[in-house]
């Protein structure tokens, strides 16, 4: 976790995911309640010159390049408010904010942040070797996350108390009976100890 070649990466913290816009409810309170740890999670990354990247969900409105294919797709298309590029659903949750040295990576295509953008490319470019993941969801974007990382050839840390899936129960199995296999597991005071 040395501050030098590790990065911080938020997965789709965003009010219309997880915030006060969300069209997933049991998702925003679950997500919620990860929020905090999230925020302090960025506020020691930026202390310590961690690079913080947001990777963001988004939609065109007329859904131009957007998955059909699975059925949260087709429920997303639907959900109002939309992930509009711009839009307050789209921002992130005012609990972390963007600060200037962050960088927001948008798809509009995918499951995973290093599918449809440029995050791989940027995390070599800084030297990155570790990713410290948080957000949402277990149930999808994180594994997703996790494995293209792994394949990838990044150390993965997850801070289980910074991430939320549902409902609590399945995410903590997901997290004890698959992605520790691949990824250490952690708690937010663990991953800001390291960085003191």
């Amino acid at each position: 976790l040395a501050p030098a070649h590790t990065a911080l990466v938020t997965q789709e913290i965003q009010r219309g995911v997880i915030g006060d816009l969300s069209a997933l409810p049991e998702l925003a309170r679950e997500g919620q309640r990860v929020v905090p740890n999230i925020a302090r999670l960025c506020a020691a990354a930026r202390a310590r010159g961690v690079r913080v990247i947001h990777c963001t969900a988004i939609r065109r409105s007329d859904g131009l390049g957007a998955n059909t294919n699975a059925r949260i797709f087709q429920y997303m298309a639907k959900a109002e408010p939309k992930l509009i590029p711009g839009s307050p659903a789209a921002e992130i949750v005012p609990e972390v904010s963007v600060a200037e040295s962050d960088l927001v990576l948008a798809r509009i295509h995918g499951l995973s942040p290093f599918q449809g953008t440029e995050l791989d490319f940027v995390l070599r470019n800084e030297g990155v070797r570790t990713i410290v993941g948080v957000g949402v969801s277990v149930n999808v974007a994180i594994q997703n996350l996790t494995f293209d990382a792994v394949n990838a050839g990044y150390q993965v840390v997850l801070p289980t108390d910074a991430i939320a899936g549902t409902p609590r129960e399945r995410a903590e199995q997901v997290f004890r009976h698959t992605l520790r296999n691949v990824a250490t597991l952690a708690t937010t005071d663990d991953v800001l100890a390291a960085w003191k």
